[in-house]
């Protein structure tokens, strides 16, 4: 090896190199085998924790969990706040349903002594649903709307039950309770059910309207063993071709489950109304199915 060789790797980046490479051994020789290898356990320990999380966080981001998460509890600041206004936090889970029609789930929005109270005042007034009259039709036997039905006030009800629901519908759609119709509490039976409808009333089927229904929210106030879903035919633009039967029930359906609540919106933004708004009541199939409707105007009702 030439001398040139030599000093060239004899630099202090070498030195270094080889100072180190001493003291490893000399602390190895030191430490011993046992602390060697308590020291590599930890060091696995670490890394396997590392990855575990690193994954955990990866699959929740992705949407692998489907599974619903408790809400964190977190403390606010409260604003001041005008004299309608309220003095604590509201926090009403949902879940995003659809964007076309806008549809949104509300879990466990009432319990289930609120509807069973709900039942028993509607009960004994149940009479047969009606349908809104169109321009030059008058009232007759019908197959669209079978179901039984009443109108209930939050004024009616001297226990606060309808009261305490009415008030956090307004929470949940931030729409106020004086644009609100009277709650419609209807009972389907086996094989009742009511066709794709609208909520509004187009002008050029009804004359001209006061206000329009804006939005919709529903509580199912009983389980249905099997069929009574809310279908939405025309989800996402779906089956608008003209061809669509209104008898059928498909498209987007919503199970009905004790206590939960479920707010579809009728107009658009704009206050036009929105045709994949179009929904119906599948027939129920086997069991009963109980619930109670609050229609919401934009203007404040007369209802």
């Amino acid at each position: 090896m030439s001398t040139s060789r030599i000093f060239d790797d004899y630099t202090p980046k070498m030195k270094t190199k080889s100072r180190a490479y001493l003291y490893w051994n000399y602390s190895r020789a030191k430490l011993g085998f046992p602390a060697v290898f308590l020291f590599c356990f930890l060091f696995f320990i670490a890394g396997f924790l590392s990855s575990s999380l690193r994954s955990q966080s990866q699959k929740e981001v992705s949407g692998v969990r489907q599974r619903g998460r408790q809400l964190d509890s977190v403390e606010y600041d409260l604003m001041a706040h005008g004299k309608t206004g309220d003095d604590s936090i509201s926090i009403i889970p949902f879940q995003v349903i659809s964007w076309r029609p806008r549809a949104f789930y509300f879990p466990k929005f009432a319990t289930p002594e609120q509807c069973r109270h709900i039942i028993n005042m509607a009960r004994s007034n149940l009479e047969p649903s009606k349908l809104a009259l169109r321009k030059g039709e008058s009232e007759k036997p019908q197959n669209v709307r079978t179901s039984m039905g009443t109108f209930l006030s939050a004024s009616q009800d001297g226990t606060g039950v309808l009261d305490a629901i009415e008030e956090k519908i307004a929470r949940a759609t931030k729409l106020p309770r004086t644009h609100y119709e009277d709650f419609n509490v209807l009972r389907y039976e086996l094989g009742q059910k009511y066709d794709s409808h609208l909520d509004a009333f187009p002008p050029e089927h009804y004359g001209p309207q006061k206000s329009q229904r804006v939005a919709t929210f529903l509580v199912y106030l009983s389980d249905v063993e099997e069929g009574g879903e809310t279908a939405f035919p025309y989800e996402n633009g779906l089956s608008m071709d003209g061809s669509f039967d209104f008898k059928k029930c498909i498209g987007l359906k919503v199970k009905p489950r004790m206590g939960d609540g479920f707010l579809f919106y009728s107009l658009y933004p704009n206050n036009t109304i929105d045709p994949i708004s179009l929904h119906g009541s599948c027939p129920v199939i086997k069991g009963e199915k109980w619930v109670v409707t609050k229609w919401i105007r934009d203007q404040q009702s007369p209802f």
